[in-house]
């Protein structure tokens, strides 16, 4: 069974300010005291990243659908700063599930965490000492090597690209099975298909040193496509749009990757993208909240983890791509799935769950 807990995932940055929250779609009926408040700090992201903030609030939607008790709001983080304040802020709130976006803010949650140790927290990306921080993780690395599999089955120009927004544990776990999904292709098929901005074994590569600039986006990818790569994978959140803008711009020049939720689903830029690598955070979060909010026991060990074999990371479908890439592949990428799921293929990131 899935260990679920309540997360708060996602960051609205559509001009809301640093503390204000969501406007409240909830149903007010009934007595304050049968509500579940599940209260979300977003990452600098914004919710409207089109990857892994959308994908969490869209998890914390899905709870709230599913049982009507359940209320939630979160408090947009403008900066690293924001973070511990905007936690507190949801203590003195009496919040019933205080769920924290991502690995940057492991710091500010452990610390909130630990002064209040009533308090139920959830966290993305991370796993802290805490017990009352509920650790939600995933081994994206495994549908990365599918995405590199398939790139590298893909490309005219033998060069595919990668870059990430911060050189950050959950960003550089997909560079990682990304990298290896190539380099099987090419133990596999005899090739020599290169992979532009990012070297495992160095564990150097390009970023943009933001989740949010789309135009900073951009320019790392347009290095990558002059140096040949047509196909780019950006692990950048909101900053990753501006590459998949230039590409559906650029007439089959390049295509994109994405990852974390759906582009097809996301993005205005579905024409560009062969496929995203998918972490399933906000079926993950829904099942979290909804459990928590009938009284479940969320323990924190050992917490949850998605992988190919739980759906918790997956590739979704080729969508627009899906006549272009020949059968054979497709089959090829099948196998590769049910053989990590199995443990007969192992994919290994110095920065996968421990």
């Amino acid at each position: 069974m899935r260990i679920v807990s309540v997360f708060a995932v996602g960051g609205l940055a559509l001009g809301a300010a640093a503390c204000g929250e969501a406007p409240s779609d909830s149903n007010d009926g009934g007595a304050a005291a049968d509500k579940y408040t599940a209260c979300m700090v977003t990452d600098v992201g914004g919710i409207d990243d089109k990857s892994f903030n959308t994908s969490a609030w869209a998890g914390l939607e899905a709870a709230k659908a599913a049982d009507s008790k359940i209320d939630i709001k979160y408090v947009a983080s403008k900066a690293e700063a924001d973070y511990e304040p905007n936690l507190t802020q949801y203590v003195n709130q009496d919040c019933d599930f205080i769920l924290a976006v991502g690995g940057l803010m492991a710091e500010a949650t452990s610390k909130i965490a630990k002064a209040n140790p009533d308090q139920q927290f959830g966290i993305v990306d991370a796993k802290l000492p805490e017990s009352n921080v509920f650790p939600m993780q995933f081994d994206t690395a495994q549908a990365a090597f599918l995405a590199g599999y398939l790139a590298a089955g893909m490309t005219k120009t033998g060069k595919v690209g990668t870059y990430g927004g911060m050189k950050i544990g959950p960003v550089t776990i997909f560079m990682d099975g990304y990298v290896d999904g190539v380099a099987h292709y090419n133990k596999t098929k005899g090739k020599n298909v290169q992979v532009l901005g990012w070297n495992k074994e160095t564990q150097n590569g390009s970023f943009t040193n933001d989740f949010v600039k789309q135009d900073e986006g951009k320019k790392v990818s347009d290095t990558l496509v002059a140096q040949g790569a047509d196909i780019v994978m950006p692990v950048a959140g909101g900053a990753g749009l501006g590459t998949t803008a230039a590409a559906q711009a650029s007439n089959g020049k390049y295509s994109v990757i994405w990852v974390d939720v759906d582009g097809c689903e996301s993005t205005p830029n579905c024409p560009a993208l062969l496929t995203t690598v998918v972490k399933n955070i906000s079926d993950a979060v829904r099942d979290a909240v909804v459990s928590a909010a009938k009284g479940d026991k969320l323990a924190h060990d050992p917490g949850y983890l998605g992988t190919l074999a739980d759906n918790g990371v997956s590739l979704a479908p080729y969508h627009e791509f899906d006549s272009k890439v020949p059968a054979e592949l497709k089959a090829e990428i099948d196998k590769l799935k049910a053989d990590i799921s199995s443990g007969a293929i192992t994919v290994t990131s110095a920065s996968q769950p421990k």
